[in-house]
């Protein structure tokens, strides 16, 4: 089978596994690219790990710092007996601390990963560069649906397990991407699967943990949360992404004034990474790189400002 030239160079590229303790829980994290690049964060969505952005950071990593991290419940990091916006926000900002990124780092988040952006947004927006929410989008708060409060909606007992399989090959055969979508790479959807298992007593089973949305509030002030960020937002989308959670831009480039960018990446579904993951790093880095000009020109004008202000030839 023929794999993609992106394939192999992103498995070759060079990375660094470490983890970083918040609020009693270990999260695994990854870095690539060199301390003083600008920053950028990485954050999958649910039911994932950080190996979702495997074939994306390396192509970030030219220009920038970046670190994926395992959000609590989910790939190699630790469980929690209760999960909220807030401590899931605090794990994303102590992964930029403990990877380096700098200042003002930039927060990308898909999917579910994109909640924990908004709420990373809405705690620490005054010290990021910006926040690119990756098919994620927030609905009217009459729209709203929740993820969360699972054990309250459907009476959920505590203990959730997911199946044991006893032959690893018959749980990689399960492994399917959600929602469910065409497999354009069939290379991708293995390596996938192959990080998704962990061994346990009596076979092989998932690694996320079942019960992190049983007691999880997203809240229907995901409007008011992202109205009031304190840092500047994009959204990317897979143009024919089935996924409902990302069908609101338009509520907000209207909370925006119009002037929030939205970009559709063509051919891609809801995990558009697994479709286009250059497109993706390219998209990523389109954003980033315009955000880091406006920001170049602000200090130029500040420092020009400060000049003629002081200027002995100023009248």
């Amino acid at each position: 089978m023929d794999t993609p030239f992106w394939y192999a160079r992103a498995l070759n590229t060079p990375s660094q596994a470490g983890t970083v303790a918040v609020d009693g829980v270990d999260i695994h994290y990854e870095t690539w690219g060199e301390v003083g690049k600008p920053g950028i964060v990485l954050i999958h969505g649910s039911n994932a790990h950080l190996e979702w952005w495997r074939f994306v950071a390396p192509f970030l990593a030219d220009q920038f710092r970046v670190v994926a991290l395992d959000s609590s419940g989910n790939g190699d990091s630790g469980w929690r007996e209760r999960y909220t916006g807030e401590v899931l926000a605090k794990e994303v900002w102590a992964a930029c601390q403990a990877a380096e990124l700098g200042p003002r780092p930039f927060v990308i988040g898909h999917s579910f990963g994109g909640f924990v952006a908004l709420e990373t947004g809405h705690h620490f927006g005054a010290e990021l560069g910006g926040v690119v929410f990756m098919d994620f989008t927030v609905a009217p708060p009459e729209q709203y649906v929740e993820w969360g409060l699972r054990a309250k909606r459907e009476g959920v007992r505590p203990g959730r397990k997911t199946r044991i399989y006893v032959d690893r090959a018959q749980a990689l055969g399960r492994f399917r991407y959600v929602p469910e979508q065409p497999v354009t790479h069939r290379c991708i959807r293995d390596y996938i699967a192959e990080k998704s298992l962990r061994a346990v007593e009596g076979g092989w089973t998932w690694k996320f943990d079942p019960g992190l949305f049983d007691h999880l509030e997203m809240g229907i002030d995901q409007r008011d949360k992202f109205a009031g960020m304190a840092c500047r937002s994009a959204v990317v989308l897979g143009e024919d992404s089935a996924d409902e959670g990302a069908f609101w831009a338009s509520h907000m480039a209207e909370i925006t004034g119009g002037k929030l960018p939205i970009l559709k990446i063509p051919g891609t579904h809801h995990h558009l990474m697994f479709d286009d993951p250059v497109a993706v790093a390219v998209a990523a880095k389109s954003i980033v790189l315009t955000w880091l000009a406006e920001d170049g020109r602000d200090i130029l004008r500040a420092s020009l400002a400060q000049t003629l202000e002081t200027s002995p030839c100023r009248t």
